[in-house]
């Protein structure tokens, strides 16, 4: 059961953030401008892409202990749905610019790894996969366009990409 987590986990999620995140640049053309223009923000740029695309949409938890959150009383045992693609929009958290895609973001608090004991087991190689694919193509193309419609999986947990037609000039 562990394997087949990780080697899903590892690849679903490091896959769907490559494909939106390189969508979203692509209709984003400032921020590939900006990225082309200072190479060194590709990390700020990885983590930008994991707040923006969200590869994991939400998960489900049991609450442990009677508590409140947000004036919302949980008891033990409660089902909470944890909606990270939510949270990682919260202008409380991002400030006003949080709908806005912004490759020099900093700080950048997302949540799209988890947190506390559940924090994702395989964030470091994720990030490294998305800091050498950009890398790479920041110093081969010009310019990224949009080619067609994205093409999304149906599913509440994964922010699953079918098809992303990009354009790299």
């Amino acid at each position: 059961m562990f394997l087949i987590q990780l080697l899903v986990a590892g690849n679903e999620t490091t896959r769907n953030l490559l494909s939106a995140g390189l969508a979203a640049l692509a209709a984003h053309p400032d921020q590939w401008a900006a990225l082309r223009a200072d190479p060194t923000l590709v990390p700020n740029a990885v983590e930008e892409l994991l707040r923006w695309t969200t590869p994991v949409i939400s998960f489900m938890r049991t609450a442990t202990a009677d508590c409140t959150v947000r004036g919302q009383p949980l008891s033990a045992g409660d089902p909470v749905l944890l909606l990270y693609a939510s949270a990682n929009r919260d202008e409380e958290v991002f400030g006003e610019d949080a709908g806005q895609l912004r490759i020099d973001r900093h700080p950048n608090p997302h949540v799209s790894f988890g947190f506390g004991p559940h924090f994702c087991l395989g964030a470091a190689l994720a990030r490294l996969e998305g800091r050498v694919v950009l890398s790479e193509l920041v110093t081969r193309f010009a310019s990224l366009a949009p080619a067609g419609p994205i093409e999304r999986t149906a599913s509440p947990v994964i922010a699953g990409v079918r098809r992303a037609p990009i354009l790299f000039s």
